[in-house]
């Protein structure tokens, strides 16, 4: 959002009180700072947080603001508005005072849109759309990523590798490529999913290209290719970029490794195999936690990594599957990391604890969502508690601990609709987006907004 500059002028050096006079301060003055006080408290309270990319601020599943409800009040959260929009997976995001979404129209013609709705009301601000047939793309319902916003510019990226860079203001085309042509993509059975990452002067995706081109770079206002790196099958997962000795590193799941590259020319600092036995299906992203890196995965289940404080490398610590025990293999929803504790759903919804320094597993819990394949669970950190989010469309308030699953409050957000996934009575499995001390969710039909701030 846009938010009201409150700077403070520089403070002078003090004057010794001797050669002052200290005159009563008369009282429109005290009655002129009273109000300033009080503005400027409202103004420092009312200013809230964007949610401007895939899973936050800063891609870690962390909702910063406060000020936020204690538990729901009723079965059912009262709306704030609603809009009509067409089916697809990816999940809203919040930034300049706007709420961005893309979809998808199957009938007559296959058409990708990318919407903006304003924060407040949710009048729908501008629509851009092209024709995206999804040809060798398996689950049509719509785009994977989530749009990306960095100052005036939006990117989006759609299931079959056509990128659109759009002013934010207007919905206007800054510029455009089809990547899957353009680096002659071998199409992912689910097609492309990996969020656009901004890093500097670059816009970095993950499409699995020919030629060295499983990851690649662009100029992040003209389009232009910077650089193009990895010869591996792309994951469906969404990259994430770390500190790690004094270096800026980028951490790329792809279908074959977990990898850590210079974003600002694709070099590759260090590598560990993660290849799968069957297709690869990695959908979480990678978690950064202090000098560690987590990724989970359907099939091979969990890998820890340890990263080096004086040198930028990386080693395997554990890595666990249902063949050593309990594991945690997740599917849709990224673990978190809290005080030495993993924290994840598994690919039938169970919600598992494990250690972080072993990988064993503490205790599992399967209230959460049913249980069943493929149900889902977005977890996102919030001060001492947790936000879940289940594929039943419901918002769940949690404490997580070594001690177990503490559920606070529950209430349903919005209803499953069957575009995602026919085979079941429907399912949403879009991550929210929390800002502005309000949560935006989705399902194949609209998008809807709920306020979560605490009554004054």
């Amino acid at each position: 959002m846009i938010r009201p500059d409150v700077s403070r002028p520089l403070a002078l050096r003090p004057t010794p009180r001797a050669f002052l006079p200290r005159p009563r301060p008369s009282r429109a003055a005290t009655v002129a700072a009273a109000v300033w006080v009080s503005l400027a408290a409202a103004i420092c309270d009312v200013a809230a947080d964007d949610w401007p990319q895939w899973r936050g601020p800063n891609r870690d599943g962390v909702w910063r603001e406060s000020g936020l409800v204690d538990s729901f009040q009723a079965p059912k959260l009262q709306r704030r508005w609603t809009a009509e929009i067409a089916a697809g997976y990816s999940g809203p995001t919040v930034a300049n005072g706007r709420v961005f979404v893309a979809d998808r129209l199957s009938d007559p013609d296959s058409i990708e849109r990318v919407h903006a709705f304003d924060i407040r009301s949710g009048e729908k601000l501008w629509s851009h759309e092209y024709a995206c047939p999804y040809e060798g793309v398996s689950y049509t319902a719509g785009p994977r990523a989530s749009v990306t916003v960095d100052n005036e510019l939006a990117y989006v990226i759609g299931a079959t590798g056509r990128m659109h860079c759009l002013d934010v203001a207007d919905g206007s085309v800054v510029w455009q490529r089809d990547l899957r042509s353009d680096f002659d993509v071998d199409l992912p059975t689910w097609g492309i999913t990996s969020s656009p990452l901004v890093e500097g002067e670059f816009v970095i995706v993950q499409i699995g290209g020919a030629g060295n081109a499983c990851v690649v770079a662009l100029d992040r206002r003209t389009g232009e290719t910077a650089w193009h790196a990895l010869d591996d099958d792309a994951s469906y997962s969404s990259p994430i970029v770390i500190d790690q000795a004094g270096q800026r590193v980028l951490v790329v799941w792809t279908g074959e490794r977990v990898v850590g590259m210079d974003p600002a020319d694709g070099n590759v600092f260090w590598a560990e195999d993660y290849k799968w036995e069957k297709w690869p299906i990695g959908i979480a992203s990678p978690v950064h936690s202090g000098d560690h890196l987590l990724v989970s995965e359907v099939h091979k289940g969990s890998l820890l990594l340890k990263l080096g404080r004086d040198d930028v490398t990386a080693q395997r610590v554990w890595h666990r599957s249902e063949d050593d025990g309990p594991a945690l293999h997740a599917l849709m929803g990224t673990p978190i990391v809290i005080d030495g504790q993993i924290y994840g759903a598994d690919n039938t919804g169970v919600l598992r604890c494990l250690d972080l320094s072993t990988g064993e597993q503490i205790w599992e819990n399967d209230t959460v969502v049913p249980t069943m394949r493929w149900a889902t669970v977005h977890i996102v950190r919030n001060g001492d508690r947790v936000w879940m989010f289940n594929d039943r469309g419901e918002l769940i308030i949690a404490r997580l601990s070594p001690q177990g699953y503490h559920e606070i409050s529950r209430a349903q957000l919005i209803a499953p609709t069957t575009q995602q996934l026919r085979r079941r009575d429907g399912v949403t499995w879009s991550h929210p987006a929390y800002a502005d001390r309000h949560v935006f969710a989705r399902n194949d039909e609209e998008l809807v907004c709920v306020d979560l701030a605490s009554p004054r």
